[in-house]
């Protein structure tokens, strides 16, 4: 029997952990292709390339980011061939299931919940008896009536064949995301997640699991990311976990996780900070809110003096970037809340801040209760809230011009010093600046056009001057040191008018080839000579004492001198600076 289990990746880098768990539970008896796209791939293409493939089983994941064009493809496939089954499976259709039938006519079967051994078992059905009846934990259709079957026990997590030896996979593995699990469920009853609906963890072998990372690390994996809802809530576990992987690591994987920050132990992160090597690990922390009383109805439970002081210790251990997720419109959190939320949080500086918006999943807690708080959302995936009692929409709109512009001026880490600067010292708060900025942003119709580095930098220095604010020539100062640093080569064209005339220019670069010692020993090093100085340097004139403000973080205005070296060889590039007369 020709299978195929198929799914739509979000993007290209992704990679279905649970497609291949079914590949692999369902040898020998049954051989199973993989079949992988992408949401953005024409749905025409997809069904041409699964069409050409002859298959009797078509099985697809199904999650809240495909499920729409998901539908469109099996729609067309029943078209095109409606003797090819279809089966459905993943956690977006594991919830009102009997809804999904009715929805989408077009599907045979919906696995419900863990699929290994059911999709296995509905397999062996469907090329023998086709008594579905005996298939525990799906639903199907009797004589035009939806059936569904109650669902087995739990497996035995420790017994399961691993996903990762297909020869197929072997040539992605460099490329791709890598998925690992060693543990099912969750301890928290988070009423936003699905993963509060399953009671208990369940973890795997986890010597299986080393000889998995072996294998992967020793076939060219270089992102490695455990879905694991809660790496860190059995702490030996984890340290047994992080050991081996500082130990057993080869030269640039990258591991990631989600941890739950305020149960971790000093002594574990004091632990990571000694041993692990710097970029080896990346950390996940969901913070959502730090108002109590949100957090009280969601049964989230929280200390967030211990998540900071988690946060903290990382961050000052320099070896460990950090993701931190806050969602807005949880219940009871209005506007004004969520500026605290997001303030508290943005206090402890992540490397990455994301903001998103609370969807109301199928299944979950918040979504069976939502008349409680008036909640309104989209009846379509990803069921994302448009307005509760205490959110209007308008509120909704002003906190997504937040997300627009955190992203590009915060998450990608271009102009650090300059946002360090306004909101601390020209913005009330970091919310205030990005909320702000934000909405001058979509005034401006930005979020409708594409931009360039550049265009950033002029967009920034543009909604500052609208503003008047103070310091604008400290604040245009900064912005050239973020821009220059973050350069690994000497760009044609900056976003501003160039400081020094040619001879101006001339005349600096003189009395830099006559005293190189002006710039420190670190550059007297380089050797460069005059010719060298004008190929591979840039000269700005700064309003500030910018080797104070490299040293301290301090701004005193006093003008200097910024030469920005952009090595041809090493594609780095260093500052140096000095006062000027």
């Amino acid at each position: 029997m020709n299978v195929i289990c198929s799914t739509l990746n979000a993007k290209y880098i992704h990679t279905n952990l649970a497609i291949r768990y079914l590949k692999a539970y369902a040898e020998p008896e049954f051989t199973i292709q993989i079949k992988e796209y992408t949401i953005k791939d024409p749905v025409l293409n997809i069904v041409t390339d699964l069409y050409q493939q002859k298959p009797e089983v078509i099985g697809f994941s199904c999650y809240i980011w495909n499920i729409e064009e998901t539908i469109k493809v099996v729609n067309m496939i029943k078209k095109v061939n409606p003797s090819i089954k279809i089966v459905l499976g993943g956690p977006e259709v594991t919830y009102d299931t009997h809804e999904w039938m009715e929805k989408i006519p077009e599907a045979d079967f919906i696995v419900i919940g863990e699929g290994e051994q059911t999709f296995k078992q509905l397999l062996t059905e469907i090329k023998t008896t086709k008594n579905f009846k005996n298939v525990p934990g799906i639903a199907f259709r009797d004589k035009e009536q939806v059936v569904i079957t109650p669902q087995m026990n739990k497996l035995d997590l420790k017994e399961l064949p691993s996903p990762y030896r297909f020869p197929e996979d072997i040539t992605h593995l460099g490329k791709r995301v890598t998925y690992i699990e060693t543990s099912r469920g969750c301890p928290f009853s988070c009423q936003f997640c699905l993963s509060s609906i399953e009671v208990g963890v369940r973890y795997f072998d986890r010597e299986k699991i080393k000889e998995d990372i072996r294998y992967l690390m020793a076939n060219g994996a270089k992102t490695i990311k455990f879905v694991d809802r809660t790496f860190n809530i059995s702490r030996s576990y984890a340290m047994e976990m992080f050991r081996f992987l500082i130990d057993e690591h080869l030269p640039g994987t990258v591991f990631q996780f989600e941890i739950t920050a305020d149960i971790m132990r000093p002594e574990v992160i004091e632990f990571l900070n000694q041993e692990a090597p710097k970029g080896l690990f990346r950390f996940e922390i969901g913070v959502q809110s730090t108002n109590d009383f949100t957090n009280e109805l969601v049964m989230r439970k929280q200390n967030f003096s211990k998540l900071t002081r988690t946060v903290s210790m990382v961050k000052e251990g320099r070896k460990i970037d950090q993701h931190l997720d806050l969602i807005a419109g949880l219940p009871e959190e209005d506007y004004d809340s969520f500026r605290k939320t997001f303030n508290d949080v943005f206090e402890l500086r992540p490397e990455e801040l994301q903001l998103g918006f609370l969807k109301m999943l199928r299944g979950t807690g918040v979504r069976l209760r939502a008349a409680e708080h008036d909640y309104i959302y989209m009846d379509h995936s990803p069921y994302e809230i448009l307005s509760n009692n205490v959110l209007s929409f308008d509120d909704i709109v002003r906190i997504k011009q937040v997300e627009d512009v955190l992203e590009k001026y915060w998450n990608d880490h271009r102009m650090d010093a300059t946002v360090e600067f306004l909101i601390t010292h020209v913005f009330p708060s970091p919310f205030d600046f990005f909320q702000q900025f934000g909405s001058y942003w979509e005034n401006q119709g930005w979020s409708r056009i594409g931009h360039q580095l550049e265009d950033l930098f002029r967009r920034l220095y543009a909604f500052l001057e609208y503003l008047d604010v103070n310091d604008l020539d400290v604040i245009a100062g900064l912005m050239k040191y973020d821009y220059l640093k973050n350069h690994k080569y000497k760009p044609r064209k900056p976003w501003w008018e160039a400081s020094f005339d040619k001879d101006k220019r001339t005349q600096i670069y003189k009395q830099i080839s006559e005293k190189p010692s002006l710039l420190g020993q670190s550059f007297v090093d380089l050797g460069l000579d005059e010719k060298e100085l004008f190929k591979h340097t840039m000269l700005e004139e700064i309003s500030f004492d910018l080797p104070q403000f490299q040293t301290t973080g301090k701004i005193d205005k006093h003008p200097s001198c910024l030469l920005a070296y952009f090595d041809p060889i090493n594609g780095r590039t260093l500052i140096f600076s000095f006062l000027e007369n």
